[in-house]
C-alpha cells in the first residue's frame, strides 16, 4: 500500500493549488484554525463564551459560531476579542 502525503491527498481530492475548489478548502481551513485558536485562548483565560461575549459586546451564540468556524469573522471583531477579551495583541502577516 502506497502512503500519500496530506498535500498529495488534497491535490487528488480538491485539485491543485490555485483551483477554485482547493482555494475554497484553504479558506475554510483557515477560518477553522482561527476559531480553534480563539477557543483555546478563551479557555486559557478561564472565560466562558458568555463572559467573553460580555467583554466584547457579543452574544454567546456568536462567540460559539466564531469558535466553530471563524471564516466570516470581521477584523474589528477579531481585534476586540483579542484585545478586550484576552488583553492580547493581534499580529497579521501577509505572504506573497
Amino acid at each position: 500500500m502506497e502512503t500519500k502525503s496530506w498535500t498529495a491527498i488534497k491535490d487528488d481530492v480538491y485539485g491543485s493549488k490555485g483551483t477554485e475548489r482547493r482555494d475554497e478548502l484553504e479558506r475554510d481551513f483557515g477560518g477553522f484554525k482561527i476559531g480553534l485558536m480563539l477557543k483555546k485562548a478563551r479557555e486559557e483565560k478561564h472565560l466562558t463564551q458568555t463572559e467573553l461575549g460580555e467583554l466584547v459586546d457579543k452574544k454567546r451564540e456568536y462567540i460559539s459560531k466564531i469558535e466553530n468556524n471563524g471564516s466570516n469573522l470581521m477584523l474589528k471583531t477579531l481585534h476586540d476579542i483579542v484585545v478586550k477579551g484576552f488583553d492580547g495583541k493581534v499580529k497579521i502577516s501577509i505572504e506573497m
